[in-house]
This record gives structure tokens, C-alpha cells and sequence, in this order.
């Protein structure tokens, strides 16, 4: 699962990596322990690649009831195109979730859970596939919320946990990801556990908690 984030570039590096419009976005904060139901910037395709805020925790346009009831912070690769919640925003709202970093909470011997920081080791942003909906609640305005797409971990990961996010390749498969017309066995294929080269490190247990959002939260342990 992907249940922490870090996404700590600038708005000018982001714009230059994914070649988006800031679309009213005028600064982006370094997040360092990024939680579900915060904002967070994706990028979305409109008549071109658009960045936005959305909250993190996918609420179905459908819904009824308590927003805190109804979020999905993830989304299993292996039903992503099957599943109600799911499926009408994996046919037509794709979007690219920008991060530079995710947490696990391996067990350590003897300590419990220890915190550790998965990053690539060229240490630069990448985008993990992410499904958005818009939800309308009765008595308030809409919100438009996202969930992280995960798989099963890659050799290197899966000692740590079963699951990782779908970190897209540079370039081609982020493009076609944003493609609304993108044929779903295409789609199916870029869902795949990541070969690009990753490191983790222990980080310091300051990220186990959401009130802390600083440097500390990233500092090797």
C-alpha cells in the first residue's frame, strides 16, 4: 500500500519534469509526510496537462454519507478496471500523483515497525499512477479527491511489504496514463511493479505522525 508520501520539489522543477500548465497554482509547499485526506498536486490532461490540488482519498461521485466513511487512499491494480468505485474514473480520470519519496513501516527485530523512506536513487520526482473522481455532498461544495494505484512489490521491495505504488515510467508511459483514449491493455501493462532503480533508508519515527511535516521527517535515521 502507499499510505505516506513526500513531494518536496519546487513548482518550477515539477513544471519542467512533467511539462505541465500551473493552471492557477502559484507555489507549491515541500511536503514531507504528505497523509490522505490533505491536498496534494496531480496532473491531469484537459486540453493540455494541467496541475491541480486535489485531496487525497477517493471519494466516488456516487456517494452518499460522511465523507470520512467513503475514502479510498488506494486502488489494486489487479481490480482497478473491475471494482464500482474504481472503474468509471479508471476508463476516463487518470492522473499522475507527483512525489519524490513513499514510507513503509517494515518490522524491525525486536524495535517494532521501523520507519524507512523508498526513493529513486537519482533522488529525483516521479509520478505514481493515480485514479480522481469529483463528489458532491449535500450540504457543501464539490471535492475532487484521487487514490494511488498499487501492485505487487518488486523483487528488491517485497521483503519490506507486498504492495507498492505504480511508479510510471519517465516519459512515454506518462503520457500514455493521461490519454483518455488509452486502451485498457495498455493501461493494464504500465500497472507493473517498477524496474526503475530504488533505495530505502530508515528515516527518523518524527513521520509517524502527521503533525510533523518538516526535513526531520526525510533525515536518514
Amino acid at each position: 500500500m502507499c499510505g505516506r508520501y513526500t513531494q518536496t520539489a519546487s513548482l518550477k522543477d515539477l513544471q519542467a519534469r512533467f511539462g505541465f500548465a500551473a493552471s492557477g497554482v502559484e507555489e507549491l509547499k515541500a511536503r514531507y509526510n504528505l497523509a490522505p485526506t490533505q491536498d496534494a498536486p496531480v496532473v491531469v490532461q484537459e486540453d493540455a496537462r494541467v496541475l491541480r490540488l486535489l485531496r487525497w482519498g477517493l471519494i466516488p461521485s456516487w456517494s452518499k454519507g460522511e465523507l470520512s466513511a467513503n475514502i479510498l487512499i488506494n486502488a489494486r491494480a489487479e481490480t482497478v478496471a473491475e471494482k464500482t468505485a474504481f472503474r468509471a474514473s479508471f476508463r476516463r480520470r487518470r492522473c499522475l500523483v507527483l512525489a519524490d519519496g513513499y514510507y513503509e513501516w517494515p518490522s524491525g527485530p525486536g524495535t517494532g515497525k521501523v520507519a524507512s523512506r523508498v526513493v529513486l536513487k537519482t533522488r529525483e520526482p516521479f509520478a505514481m499512477a493515480g485514479l480522481w473522481d469529483t463528489w458532491k455532498p449535500d450540504d457543501g461544495p464539490e471535492q475532487s479527491t484521487f487514490a494511488i494505484v498499487t501492485t505487487a512489490a518488486n523483487d528488491a521491495l517485497k521483503a519490506m511489504h507486498e504492495r507498492m505504488p505504480v511508479i510510471l515510467q519517465k516519459g512515454a508511459d506518462e503520457t500514455i496514463w493521461l490519454d483518455p483514449h488509452a486502451p485498457p491493455d495498455i493501461l493494464t501493462k504500465l500497472m507493473a511493479p517498477s524496474s526503475a532503480p530504488l533505495e530505502v533508508y530508515k528515516v527518523s519515527l518524527a513521520v509517524n505522525s502527521v503533525r510533523n511535516d518538516g526535513p526531520e521527517c526525510i533525515a536518514p535515521a
